[in-house]
């Protein structure tokens, strides 16, 4: 990529976007093109934002057609955690597979130089052996709470093999490990699990505290099924304690009880964002399609890259770390009557290594710097 090539972001709005559109800037690209949905975002960055609804195949079409972008990342898609993907199973699907096809398509034929689709470590089977190596790809039934999610995403690594092998193309597909950063969602009704548990432990510590200038503060930025910090106390508790951050009557110091959703067992591997929008921008830069697979090979298949840090941590133990950082002093109510998901999922990131990139950022680092970001949000 050229400092002054026309760069599309999709999705730059979204954690990841936003990620990838900070690298980008930083490392001086000057001609950044990024699509909003609804709202235009309010900030000062060097970036032209443009109005686009993805899932429409003639407004790509036609944005394709008027900006002609060199490079573009595709990072939009609609994302959320177990209960999302559960409970919207067919807007998921649908959603994702539009919104890959109608820009994987528009790029072929507008002549876009190179494009990174961006996935996620779901696509892998249930029982994956650990750690996961890209060639584990497709060789058992996935998880069936995000089964529609991640036969969007294997599509979409598919489509790009497909027409770079038919087309000539030079696509890159990276599935990057759980993520959490700057702009992650923290609406507890759809977000994933680590912004849930800062959230929930922030709003925790406030309450055993009797902070209510706290809790009313973070209801007005994020309202919890539209209940703002202007609802009375009793509302503000009933909401909550729905979403399992619960005080009981006493008067102890540790009167506040968080819900965490399965046994806390499950091992999950945690990425910052930041980091991921590094190792996408660096394979940008200095690798190609023909770099993800040995020269010898003679059907050309699981080409993506995991992008993950190779280290995973139990989701009790997250929350207890969390805890620690945040300096909530309640307990926690591990309800065994939700489901785990996959037990142990944790990447193979060899083949990102050998081609040069490796991740910064440790958890503990991590945890600090997302709390400093939500409280200044």
């Amino acid at each position: 990529m050229q400092k002054k090539s026309k760069i599309f972001v999709a999705g730059g709005t979204g954690l990841v976007g936003s990620a990838i559109v900070k690298n980008l800037i930083g490392k001086g690209y000057a001609n950044i093109v990024a699509n909003y949905h609804s709202r235009k975002p309010k900030n000062d960055l060097p970036v032209r934002w443009e109005r686009l609804d993805l899932l429409d195949p003639l407004e790509v079409k036609a944005f394709f057609e008027t900006e002609k972008p060199d490079y573009l990342f595709l990072a939009a898609a609609k994302v959320g955690g177990i209960v999302a993907n559960n409970t919207y199973r067919a807007q998921f699907i649908y959603e994702n597979l539009q919104i890959q096809n109608n820009i994987i398509h528009q790029s072929y034929l507008n002549g876009v130089k190179k494009l990174m689709f961006l996935g996620s470590t779901c696509i892998y089977p249930k029982e994956c052996p650990q750690p996961m190596k890209e060639e584990y790809l497709l060789t058992g039934e996935l998880e069936y709470t995000n089964e529609p999610y991640a036969i969007a995403k294997i599509a979409g690594i598919k489509m790009c093999e497909s027409y770079n092998l038919q087309y000539g193309t030079n696509y890159i597909s990276v599935m990057p490990t759980n993520l959490y950063g700057p702009n992650d969602n923290f609406d507890l009704e759809k977000s994933h699990v680590m912004p849930a548990l800062i959230r929930k432990i922030h709003l925790g510590k406030a309450l055993e505290q009797n902070d209510w200038k706290t809790i009313r503060k973070d209801l007005d930025k994020l309202p919890i099924e539209g209940i703002d910090g202007s609802a009375t106390e009793e509302t503000i508790l009933a909401i909550l304690q729905k979403y399992g951050v619960k005080k009981h009557p006493s008067n102890d110091s540790n009167n506040v009880q968080i819900e965490i959703w399965g046994s806390g067992k499950p091992m999950r591997e945690f990425l910052w964002s930041e980091d991921m929008a590094d190792a996408c921008v660096f394979l940008m830069e200095k690798r190609d399609f023909k770099d993800t697979f040995p020269p010898e090979t003679k059907e050309v298949r699981n080409t993506h890259i995991n992008i993950g840090t190779g280290k995973d941590i139990a989701i009790k133990d997250l929350a207890h770390l969390i805890k620690e950082i945040i300096g909530y002093n309640g307990t926690f109510f591990f309800n065994t009557e939700k489901p785990d998901g996959t037990m142990k999922k944790v990447t193979d990131p060899s083949k990102l290594h050998t081609l040069g990139w490796k991740h910064k950022i440790e958890l503990d680092e991590g945890i600090k710097k997302i709390y400093q970001w939500y409280l200044g949000r």
